[in-house]
């Protein structure tokens, strides 16, 4: 067990666990961050993604020695003073989710995808979230919310 410093959705948090516990555990057991979801466990579905020092990550596969003194983004921390962002406003107005299990993660893909790349084409969106399973087949309305986001933000909508 060790001390680890980690800044958490612009938070600098400290938390006490074994090197080789999973951010994932830490962000939902340790800090009661519950939109991240536990998947698969071994990096294939992709429920579990966060922005870890900016990149899409499966957390489920990250030690938490190794994401010390690292920046983490989680789906909750997307939203600023109650607004959200713009691929989360955009999911909902496309109604891209049915379950919703694999939504956090899509969300936050999505959000790592445009931060590189502003105006995706419908096939780099593809292949984007290629590692984003949504067992309830909401794919179309997924890839219309990209589409839409991209569109909110070059309008400046949420942020």
């Amino acid at each position: 067990m060790g001390d680890f410093v980690l800044n958490v959705n612009g938070s600098d948090v400290r938390v006490n666990a074994s090197r080789e516990e999973t951010l994932l555990s830490v962000l939902r057991n340790r800090l009661n961050l519950t939109g991240t979801k536990y998947g698969c466990g071994e990096g294939q579905c992709g429920a579990c993604t966060v922005l870890l020092e900016g990149k899409a990550t499966r957390s489920c596969l990250v030690p938490i020695g190794s994401a010390a003194n690292s920046k983490i983004l989680t789906v909750e921390g997307l939203e600023r003073d109650g607004i959200l962002s713009p691929v989360q406003q955009a999911f909902l107005a496309q109604g891209a989710f049915q379950c919703g299990y694999c939504t956090s993660g899509m969300v936050v893909r999505a959000t790592s995808l445009l931060r590189e790349n502003h105006n995706p084409s419908e096939e780099q969106i593809v292949e984007a979230l290629e590692g984003n399973i949504c067992r309830c087949g909401t794919y179309p309305r997924i890839v219309e919310a990209v589409k839409l986001a991209a569109r909110l933000q070059s309008k400046g909508a949420g942020r």
